[in-house]
């Protein structure tokens, strides 16, 4: 497709969006704020919807007429999941609350397993999600924490990261796309690299499955984490993909219903992957949401998605580059559509309120990434981050209401 092919496509999939339809402060709402959470089309909407309306019930447990729907439909979403990643069984697929708690899962029953110096690699443009679970190991279990550094333009040091690898390394977890500089990691290099000394690999993929298919078994990553919600799905729901003999040689984490075989006093055994690590009533009908969002997202078609994205990036960086004082963070070869950037003399957060005011909704503050921030010497960002059903005339609007609020702060 061309761009005006893309444009034209990008625009039919908008209108499956009813919240886009809206107006704030009277004016239309133009959405930047996708990094921190997409908006839902109308058929995860409708899907959670219908759950309450016609099969709410608990899953698993029940013999009746609706737990059998309930559970049939949650565990189709999970099969939808397994195909959106291309995991190799549905066993592989462990529902968490979101990416956060994948995360902290794998440092709550893998990294439990670890002893005292042995080391854990991040880099240093982790989310906090991926930088505090390591840190309570490292207090509580003595493990050592390496951080890998970025250069200039926000691209990781591959060259450091190659040369923190020891004996002692256990586990390499990065982010698969940096949520405060764009930033594409070169995830598939750094598997290789960890496996040629056995060592395997966690990736927050909580920015990457909107953007880019992931493909966990080309990618060959021993853990990828993702949220629903950053994928046009329900918040409160997300996955922990495993390979199943990890996932399998892990002790569990939380105890309750579900994830038991039989329990008595003397006793419990465990039930198999992947309820061995789903304790307690799930998330029902975001799991069905998430389901419906692997669908539509696959039948959009992430290929076009990419496209629509990189010229609504390259089309609002060049336009951002040309307002005095402006500093974009995060100029790395293969960025996703973030732009995380300062304009000298104006603070942050008094951008992001006065575009407000003018309908334009962005993120402001540290992203929950405040080491990677203060590596490039600030305290806070504005953030603009993209999504399919963005225009080029939002871009325009952006644009002038930042020349506006500029104006008007200096």
């Amino acid at each position: 497709m061309n761009e005006a092919e893309l444009a034209t496509y990008m625009l039919e999939l908008r209108q499956e969006f009813p919240i886009l339809k809206r107006t704030v402060h009277g004016k239309p709402l133009v959405y930047f704020d996708n990094g921190a959470t997409v908006q839902k089309p109308e058929a995860v909407i409708e899907s959670m919807n219908a759950y309450y309306r016609e099969l709410n019930s608990n899953i698993h447990r029940g013999v009746h007429f609706l737990s059998g729907e309930a559970t049939d439909a949650y565990e189709q979403a999970r099969e939808k999941v397994r195909q959106f990643i291309n995991a190799r069984s549905s066993k592989e697929v462990i529902f968490v609350r979101g990416t956060t708690e994948g995360i902290n899962l794998v440092a709550n029953t893998f990294g439990r397993q670890l002893a005292a110096g042995d080391e854990v690699i991040v880099s240093m443009m982790e989310h906090h999600a991926n930088i505090v679970p390591w840190q309570i190991l490292r207090d509580q279990l003595g493990i050592v924490l390496k951080v890998a550094p970025v250069d200039e333009d926000g691209e990781l040091d591959m060259a450091a990261l190659n040369a923190m690898i020891s004996a002692k390394t256990k586990l390499i977890s990065v982010t698969h796309v940096s949520n405060a500089l764009g930033t594409i990691n070169p995830v598939k290099q750094i598997v290789d690299l960890a496996h040629l000394h056995e060592i395997p690999v966690l990736l927050d993929g909580a920015q990457a499955v909107p953007h880019l298919k992931v493909d966990v078994q080309e990618l060959d990553c021993d853990f990828y984490a993702f949220s629903a919600h950053k994928m046009y799905g329900p918040t409160g729901i997300g996955v922990l993909y495993g390979k199943e003999a990890l996932l399998e040689s892990m002790p569990v984490w939380q105890g309750g219903g579900d994830m038991i075989d039989h329990v008595s006093f003397e006793k419990t055994t465990y039930a198999g992957l992947p309820h061995k690590f789903e304790a307690g009533t799930p998330a029902i009908a975001e799991g069905i949401g998430l389901g419906v969002a692997c669908d539509w997202l696959m039948q959009a078609d992430l290929a076009k998605v990419a496209a629509w994205e990189e010229i609504l990036l390259n089309y609002a960086t060049e336009q951002m580059q040309q307002i005095p004082g402006m500093r974009i963070l995060g100029t790395a070869k293969h960025k996703a559509g973030v732009i995380s950037f300062v304009i000298d003399g104006v603070h942050a957060q008094d951008i992001g309120v006065l575009i407000d005011q003018l309908g334009v909704a962005i993120r402001t503050g540290h992203h929950c990434a405040m080491p990677v921030l203060h590596h490039f010497g600030v305290d806070a960002t504005a953030r603009a981050s993209f999504a399919l059903y963005n225009t080029k005339e939002e871009v325009d609007i952006f644009i002038a209401a930042l020349n506006r609020a500029c104006d008007m702060l200096r």
